[in-house]
């Protein structure tokens, strides 16, 4: 994989980042743009999810060398652990050290509404895969860097773009989340629900990766209000939001 991806395209990022759903649209503003579908990579997986066009897109923004990955790989579409985390160690061994995740996620609560922006400063495995006991919240600094969330929020206040920060909740999909599991979250402290980030969150701490993750908020989670969740909505608030996003992550990528 990476030396096939080095025949296409030199490499001399040190940031990489992972599009959430309907997100692609910021890799179309990269400079000196060279796309690799992952179709093309021997041995890579293949997106499945709308939303998520399946190529590596890499190129430049304001002189900053990325990589950037437009479509990830869930749980829920049948691949294990270390499928999904497959880009994370590609990244690294193409000499990445800093990693910005990004997703689309449920709010939990209707003070954090659709179109807002969620620095996350902590996550909860909500998955229940290896256990039924209460999750724990993950907040240390090797998962989520409190230098590049306090930067984070100097660049929104820069450019006056509105965002908060909480907790993030993965779930294992690709249902989404019923009422009580809503109030299950609310209850031990989750802002912010998805199907996604956390694995790749782990796989970069154990690399030793510098990470900033964060959410587009693009509904409502089940029973906030009286509305049916779709991943229709989903695609569609991202995509009303896309300008906002593209101009605090480029904002981001220049200060981190």
């Amino acid at each position: 994989m990476k030396d096939y991806i080095l025949s296409k395209a030199k490499i001399d990022a040190d940031t990489a980042i992972i599009l959430g759903s309907g997100m692609g649209a910021f890799a179309d503003r990269l400079n000196n743009l060279t796309n690799i579908s992952y179709s093309d990579i021997p041995g890579y997986p293949l997106s499945t999810v709308k939303g998520h066009s399946g190529e590596l897109s890499i190129g430049s923004i304001k002189n900053i060398s990325l990589i950037v990955a437009k479509g990830r790989f869930h749980y829920y579409e049948g691949y294990d652990m270390d499928t999904i985390t497959l880009p994370v160690r590609l990244f690294h061994s193409l000499g990445v050290k800093k990693l910005i995740i990004t997703n689309a996620a449920g709010s939990l609560s209707l003070s954090l509404p659709p179109g807002q922006m969620m620095i996350i400063d902590s996550h909860m495995d909500c998955t229940f895969r290896d256990s039924l006991f209460v999750p724990k919240k993950h907040n240390s600094k090797k998962y989520h860097d409190p230098s590049y969330i306090r930067k984070a929020f100097n660049c929104s206040e820069k450019i006056g773009i509105s965002v908060s920060k909480g907790t993030y909740c993965w779930t294992m999909g690709p249902a989404y989340e019923t009422p009580d599991e809503v109030s299950f979250f609310q209850s031990i402290g989750g802002h912010a629900v998805g199907m996604s980030t956390v694995p790749e969150i782990q796989q970069a701490a154990e690399l030793d990766m510098r990470i900033l993750a964060m959410s587009t908020i693009t509904n409502y989670a089940a029973g906030i209000i009286n509305k049916p969740l779709s991943h229709e909505e989903v695609i569609q608030v991202s995509s009303q939001v896309k300008d906002d996003f593209a101009s605090l992550l480029t904002e981001i990528i220049m200060t981190i």
